[in-house]
């Protein structure tokens, strides 16, 4: 059993890192390689479910199915399978997209190869147990998505791009060789399952302290947090498939690795705390520039770089069963928001026709105080007792914004009495969902820490009331709003700093401008 089990693990990674070569051979090069790589990514798919089947009928009988068949290298746990399939369902998706996006473009067996290589290296990245697997599997997921990134190599912003996005991950590579050197040198070995162990008997020492510092600034670097977001902003240069490959699936991984790494972060109130700091900062930030931009594309990526740095904050406030719902959440949104691009151009196009962008002035206060009522009262509910106030405050700020109402030119009560209940419906579903997302059995384990959470309460607070008045009032805040449409050009200090560390030379043809704040017209053209 333990040999079986082992095999199907691994089929889905072996599946992908396979089909990556074979798409180099001349004879399935001539022939149809698209449908070799979608064949294989259907039997990965049968793989990974397969594998999500095993480990849920095995937890019931062993509290740790995984523990003795496949350490100290690799380890099968249920949040890992569950998102492993979910990886394999969206890149077998982009695939299908790819190859019609794609048709009639140069160089598609090598775009295939480098999905094929990032699906196989995530794979076998979520089942990882050991600090060399970890490093390696992420190493080899940028490696190939350099080659994504760089599909016309003909555009200097996605050389730029290219070039921010290796000097994050080799810097992210030293941090976590310096986490792996320091946990190692303490526990005396590897494996991340008795490196848990070793925290839950001996406590953290300032070794494993260090060590999870490290980890923590290694996983932010590649989640695209500020300052190290405008690879993922620029990535947009890139086909479209590639930027949902990236949005929806790869960034997503740091998520995945501060739930898995939980009892380190848990113990360690510094490492919570700089997690609550650079992920609420992302997201206040984020979610400002995302509200000022035109192109539908940059929006996405903005709300992208917003989105995760509020899973950051999940994780540094200790709740992880709703990072985890956030992860799945986001990545099937993403996904469908880029693959469907071209619609959701005229959708917002429509809208913004319309003057939805305009809000009502008493909804900018009516928006926040039913949405915390309705999380409170779906919580208090469902699961009386689970949840401090602040967390179901912030979650209701959270989602105030879609009780907005755009402003009309007359008051109907009708229109707004259904906008209203549609909002309602929806937070209440939503907050359903995150009660789901806990109750789950994925072996996650919540540790909420209060202080930190009215600190987010301030901050989630803050986030709803300035982007309430760059909607508004637009012309009130006519400079600040012309500051968040730059980014605060935070993206151009940190490109300076990379092209002084990581000189021109590995892209000739880029010639780096300062900056132009363009109006609306000149980024929509």
């Amino acid at each position: 059993m333990p040999q079986a089990l082992l095999c199907v693990l691994l089929a889905p990674s072996a599946l992908m890192l396979a089909g990556g070569a074979l798409v180099t051979v001349p004879a399935v090069n001539d022939a149809k390689p698209w449908q070799s790589f979608l064949g294989l990514s259907a039997a990965a798919t049968l793989c990974a479910l397969l594998n999500v089947v095993a480990i849920w009928l095995t937890a019931d009988s062993s509290p740790a199915p995984h523990a003795q068949c496949l350490q100290p290298w690799l380890a099968a746990t249920p949040l890992g399978t569950c998102i492993a399939l979910l990886v394999q369902v969206i890149g077998g998706a982009i695939g299908a997209f790819s190859s019609r996006y794609l048709a009639g473009e140069p160089g598609q067996c090598r775009y295939i190869s480098s999905l094929a290589w990032v699906l196989g290296s995530v794979q076998l990245l979520l089942i990882a147990d050991h600090w060399l697997v970890m490093i390696g599997c992420w190493a080899l997921v940028g490696v190939m998505l350099q080659r994504l990134l760089c599909f016309y190599a003909d555009r200097p912003f996605a050389q730029l791009a290219a070039l921010k996005k290796r000097a994050v991950d080799r810097l992210a590579d030293v941090l976590l060789v310096l986490a792996a050197t320091l946990s190692w040198s303490q526990v005396g070995s590897g494996s991340l399952t008795e490196l848990m162990h070793y925290v839950e008997s001996h406590g953290d020492s300032w070794a494993i302290q260090a060590s999870t510092i490290c980890l923590i600034l290694a996983i932010v670097l590649r989640t695209a947090l500020i300052p190290a977001h405008g690879w993922l902003i620029q990535v947009m240069e890139a086909p479209t498939p590639v930027s949902a490959l990236l949005h929806a699936g790869v960034v997503n991984l740091g998520g995945f690795w501060l739930i898995r790494f939980a009892p380190l972060i848990s113990h360690n109130f510094w490492a919570q705390s700089l997690l609550v700091a650079l992920g609420l900062g992302s997201a206040v930030l984020a979610g400002l520039v995302m509200l000022t931009r035109v192109s539908i594309k940059v929006s996405l990526a903005w709300s992208t770089v917003a989105q995760m740095g509020f899973m950051i904050l999940e994780c540094g406030l200790g709740l992880y069963s709703l990072a985890a719902l956030h992860l799945f959440g986001h990545s099937l949104y993403k996904a469908h928001r880029f693959l469907a691009a071209s619609s959701v151009v005229q959708d917002v196009r429509q809208a913004r026709m319309a003057g939805s962008a305009n809000l009502q002035p008493y909804s900018l206060v009516l928006a926040p105080i039913v949405a915390v009522a309705v999380v409170v009262l779906t919580l208090a509910e469902c699961h009386p007792g689970a949840w401090p106030w602040w967390w179901s405050s912030m979650l209701g700020f959270a989602w105030a914004s879609f009780l907005w109402m755009p402003m009309q030119s007359a008051f109907d009560a009708w229109h707004c009495a259904k906008l209203l209940a549609v909002g309602i419906v929806t937070i209440a579903g939503l907050t359903g969902a995150a009660l789901l997302g806990h109750l789950l059995p994925l072996d996650i384990q919540d540790h909420p820490n209060a202080g930190l959470g009215m600190v987010a309460l301030f901050g989630m607070a803050l986030l709803y009331l300035s982007q309430a008045t760059l909607l508004s009032a637009p012309t009130v805040v006519e400079g600040w709003r012309r500051w968040s449409y730059a980014g605060y050009y935070v993206d151009e200090r940190f490109t300076r700093l990379v092209l002084l560390w990581w000189p021109n030379r590995w892209m000739p043809k880029v010639r780096v401008r300062p900056y132009v704040a363009l109006g609306p017209t000149q980024e929509q053209s």
